[in-house]
């Protein structure tokens, strides 16, 4: 079955950073451009950062340029989130995400990982 398993959250200082890994099974992923999400409480789930199928292209969140790198591994069927300088505002639950752009369109997510920024 189709699983996406997020990795990598914890509590980190402000100014540190965390890297954040998906894995993906059940699903040819190269096919799919992939997606991190966040969802802070209260707040709507935003988009953080998007990858295309081959990774040869990303698009950030404006606020988060500079500090946060999304990338892929094609033959790991694997995306990352690398996120530098943190923030507390960076504080949320972030999820993977999976989509194709076929008819219908198709879309997986994962379970999340908390990520806590705080001294």
């Amino acid at each position: 079955q189709v699983q996406l398993v997020e990795s990598g959250g914890g509590l980190v200082q402000p100014g540190g950073s965390l890297r954040l890994s998906c894995a993906a099974s059940g699903f040819t992923f190269s096919w799919y451009r992939m997606r991190w999400y966040r969802q802070s409480p209260g707040k709507e789930r935003e988009l953080v950062a998007d990858i295309s199928h081959t990774g040869g292209s990303a698009n950030y969140a404006d606020s988060l340029k500079g500090r946060f790198t999304i990338s892929r591994d094609n033959a790991k069927n694997t995306v990352y989130l690398q996120m530098n300088s943190l923030k507390p505002e960076d504080t949320a639950v972030y999820y993977c995400n999976a989509v194709k752009w076929s008819v219908p369109p198709l879309q997986y997510w994962g379970q999340g990982t908390q990520v806590t920024v705080s001294s």
